[in-house]
């Protein structure tokens, strides 16, 4: 366990050191997603932190789509475990790590841009659905 995470939750218990550990998940995913991702070699640029920057919208829409990839309809369920029931929550997340030194910022970076973007729930939701197809018949039981 990290123990600058560790930290973080001895200070703020709201939210899981799994919370934590799946944001710094999330930002590769979307990094990865994007084409974004660590260049690797001797040829990086002075400042690899500009080509790597992931804005907060697209942070939290690559979030929710990792969460769906590793969780599938339980998502929201697992979100509300470790403590995630806005994008304000998953925010304030990255603004910890920020301030723990595990993750950078670039200075137009704000908590705002994590303010009520959109509906959590309905984000990690989207594309499922149950039909009484998938429900199991008497004689099947």
């Amino acid at each position: 366990m990290d123990p600058k995470i560790q930290e973080l939750i001895r200070e703020d218990p709201r939210f899981a050191y799994e919370a934590y550990e799946f944001v710094g998940d999330a930002v590769s995913h979307t990094q990865n997603r994007l084409g974004r991702s660590t260049p690797d070699g001797p040829d990086e640029d002075d400042n690899p932190e500009a080509d790597r920057h992931v804005s907060g919208g697209e942070l939290l829409k690559g979030a929710c789509d990792l969460a769906v990839r590793e969780f599938g309809m339980m998502a929201p369920v697992v979100f509300r475990h470790w403590g995630i029931r806005t994008t304000d929550d998953f925010g304030e997340l990255v603004f910890k790590l920020i301030n723990a030194g595990q993750l950078s910022k670039s200075e137009r970076d704000e908590p705002d841009d994590f303010h009520n973007v959109f509906d959590l729930d309905k984000a990690l939701t989207e594309g499922f659905a149950l039909t009484l197809g998938d429900a199991p018949r008497r004689g099947d039981r």
